[in-house]
């Protein structure tokens, strides 16, 4: 059975779309199309690439996290860098274009010069995971055709609507990786936090340290809000919300754990997905969509 997927935006919780997708895979489903958002972005493309759950789970699993968000030379104004993200999407995705990969693919990014959403779907994969990550402020914004792009999750924290464009008929299943609004707020743990570990200690001491406390969690507030209304906006068929607790952003994380609560998570949803295949579900898929089109703007790369 054929289903679109959309992996929504997580920071260092995304570990979890893996275990959603091997669930997936081993209860006879296949993905017929692919949409993500920041860390869904990053899980999607390399699935899409080829990679299956279990190997992707392997190369995360080996990957330093204190090297990831190292500085680069040609990161622009950020707290944090892309460097080591953008040696780990080197050696994943090479020079793969959208057009190299096994899954129809698209990720979401916001565009700060315009103020408006865009989609990613054509050109180099690498550089358009790069743009979707772009936290504002924490990581580097990106440049493309002369648009600034930031993390696809300011406008679009689960792009079901995205996933739903390569197959209107199908159902969509939409991964959440926020927490409910009803949730207590996390607070970040600066000695978890990716990075050299005494300057991270050091930096919660001072000023800067905590304002970017009060940024991360003033984002969490954001896309948590926005996320309950686009879902209420895009209706997926089925959405997955594995229990990650309470961590935060960019915190360092165990990524088996993580796709233990998507597989555990996937399981729990897998009566509404088989329930997504009746006939009266089908027939009102098809009708609703059959001529529904996206009202946002595909960017193509040079």
């Amino acid at each position: 059975m054929e289903i679109t997927v959309a992996l929504g935006s997580g920071g260092m919780k995304g570990g979890a779309h893996i275990g959603v997708l091997r669930s997936l895979e081993l209860a006879g489903y296949q993905v017929a199309g692919l949409a993500g958002t920041s860390t869904g972005g990053l899980v999607g493309a390399v699935y899409a690439a080829g990679y299956k759950p279990d190997e992707i789970l392997e190369h995360f699993g080996r990957v330093d996290q204190s090297t990831l968000f190292a500085r680069h030379p040609q990161d622009g104004p950020s707290f944090l860098g892309l460097g080591g993200i953008r040696h780990m999407l080197l050696k994943m995705l090479g020079e793969r274009t959208f057009a190299d990969l096994k899954i129809p693919f698209a990720v979401t990014a916001t565009d700060l010069l315009h103020g408006r959403e865009v989609i990613l779907n054509q050109g180099r994969v690498m550089d358009a995971v790069l743009a979707t990550i772009a936290i504002p402020g924490v990581l580097p914004p990106q440049n493309w055709q002369g648009l600034q792009l930031v993390d696809g999750a300011v406008l679009d924290p689960v792009p079901a609507s995205i996933a739903r464009m390569f197959a209107p008929h199908l159902p969509v299943v939409a991964v959440v990786l926020t927490l409910p609004p009803e949730e207590e707020i996390h607070t970040p743990d600066y000695s978890k936090l990716p990075g050299p570990t005494p300057v991270i200690r050091q930096l919660a001491r001072w000023r800067i340290g905590q304002a970017l406390q009060t940024f991360l969690e003033s984002v969490d507030v954001g896309s948590r809000a926005i996320t309950e209304l686009r879902l209420k906006i895009d209706k997926p068929d089925v959405v997955i919300r594995p229990d990650l607790g309470r961590i935060g952003l960019t915190e360092i994380v165990d990524v088996y754990d993580l796709a233990e609560s998507g597989k555990a998570a996937t399981l729990d949803c897998l009566p509404l997905l088989e329930e997504a295949f009746t006939v009266s579900n089908s027939l009102r898929r098809r009708f609703r969509y059959s001529a529904w089109s996206s009202d946002v703007e595909s960017v193509q790369n040079a």
